[in-house]
């Protein structure tokens, strides 16, 4: 095909481009502002938002509250539940050939093309049973699923910290006068997209439904992501690329096992690049089509009255709270806690997830300069991030992690 034709290193290199900036842009709404310290976020407000400045909800569970109750549409406006439909080879071809045109009209119209133009994104109209009525299952049963896991985490607490794809979801199908950041734009027609977003909730559901100890809940978790797969792989716009600029938010390193190998040439939102072969097959995963993307926080933001209160208040040199046994690149843990055992100044503990272990690490974070950042079952933790948003240094032991935004972001400045 044509399109496919005039494929060259610049269009590969503009794809990556594009692809790390829609990413940044598209977090309005979300976590990725905790990351900044209190006063960045004052001072960068005023030139990242077009309107006067508000303060984003920044809670998973209140923000889907009210997405759910004045932002869902009624049954009778959502996509149809049919997920079988017959693609033919002419629909690919006529995508193609609008790609086409469209991409030579803006390459003979701007000199300057694409540098000027804002990131533009398709979101998919998935049937609601991927969308919708995962969002509505996880609000109808997130007070009841506390403990489900072998760990003692909270369900609800795992889906919060892997809910970039709710977050990125209703910022892209918000108005446009709603939006937070304008760098991004959601198009209308699959031949102006620049990438494809697939709205489908791999964390919700892996946990609601696969993780429940029913084999029905199993066998349904997995026919789920079998149909939802076989909808987007059945998209003219998929078999145009074969899936290389479609982006699947698949952010719990469990989720959407089953199928991954499917869609291996999509752009996956990572946690972590774990390269053990633990949680991701060889070929699946790869910095050169991938990004990783931040946990939400455990722990609430210490804002900048916060950071002046608990200034004089951190005696404590170094803090760490958290289980001590781990697997793969986790178990140095047990060898730190050997070391740093009776250490002067220095706080290491057994914890674990829930209202009682949260409100632990948050008081042992705000007491303390440096807060130990260990790797777990995978090289990433949250942890890293509960740290950064309690004005707590992080001091990160861990082969092989790859941080958010690594390739834009300078780690080492003050206030990351």
């Amino acid at each position: 095909m044509r399109a496919k034709q005039i494929q060259s290193s610049w269009t590969r290199s503009k794809s990556q481009i594009l692809l790390l900036f829609s990413t940044v842009c598209l977090l309005a709404l979300s976590f990725f502002l905790f990351l900044s310290s209190p006063s960045d976020l004052t001072r960068s407000s005023t030139h990242s938002f077009a309107h006067p400045p508000i303060r984003p909800e920044t809670s998973f569970v209140a923000s889907l509250e009210y997405f759910l109750t004045h932002k869902a549409p009624s049954h009778q406006r959502r996509a149809s539940d049919d997920t079988v439909r017959t693609v033919l080879e002419d629909d690919v071809r006529k995508l193609d050939e609008r790609k086409f045109a469209k991409e030579m009209e803006w390459v003979h119209g701007d000199p300057y093309y694409p540098m000027n133009m804002p990131v533009r994104v398709y979101v998919y109209e998935m049937p609601a049973k991927f969308t919708y009525d995962l969002l509505w299952l996880f609000w109808n049963t997130y007070r009841e699923t506390s403990n489900l896991t072998s760990n003692g985490s909270p369900v609800h607490r795992l889906i919060e910290q892997h809910s970039i794809d709710y977050w990125l979801w209703a910022d892209l199908i918000a108005p446009a006068s709603e939006r937070l950041l304008k760098n991004v734009v959601r198009v209308d027609r699959q031949e102006d997209a620049d990438l494809f977003y697939v709205p489908f909730f791999t964390t919700i559901s892996f946990f609601l439904l696969e993780k429940q100890q029913c084999k029905a809940l199993y066998r349904f978790c997995n026919i789920l992501y079998g149909e939802a797969v076989k909808w987007v792989t059945d998209q003219p716009a998929w078999k145009q690329s074969e899936g290389r600029d479609h982006i699947f938010p698949i952010h719990h390193p469990w989720s959407f096992k089953s199928v991954r190998r499917v869609v291996k040439n999509a752009i996956w939102l990572l946690p972590d690049m774990d390269s053990t072969g633990n949680w991701y097959k060889p070929g699946q995963v790869s910095l050169e089509k991938d990004l990783i993307l931040p946990y939400v926080p455990n722990v609430d933001l210490c804002d900048t009255k916060c950071l002046s209160e608990s200034e004089s208040k951190r005696t404590t040199l170094l803090f760490f709270r958290g289980r001590l046994k781990r697997n793969a690149g986790g178990k140095i843990r047990a060898k730190l806690v050997a070391e740093l055992t009776d250490a002067k100044d220095v706080v290491i503990e057994e914890g674990t997830a829930g209202v009682g272990g949260k409100a632990a690490a948050q008081k042992g974070m705000r007491r303390s300069i440096f807060c130990l950042s260990p790797a777990g079952d995978t090289p990433s933790s949250a942890r890293l991030f509960d740290a950064i948003v309690s004005g707590c240094i992080p001091v990160i032991i861990s082969d092989e992690l790859e941080l958010p935004f690594e390739g834009i972001l300078d780690y080492r400045k003050d206030g990351w």
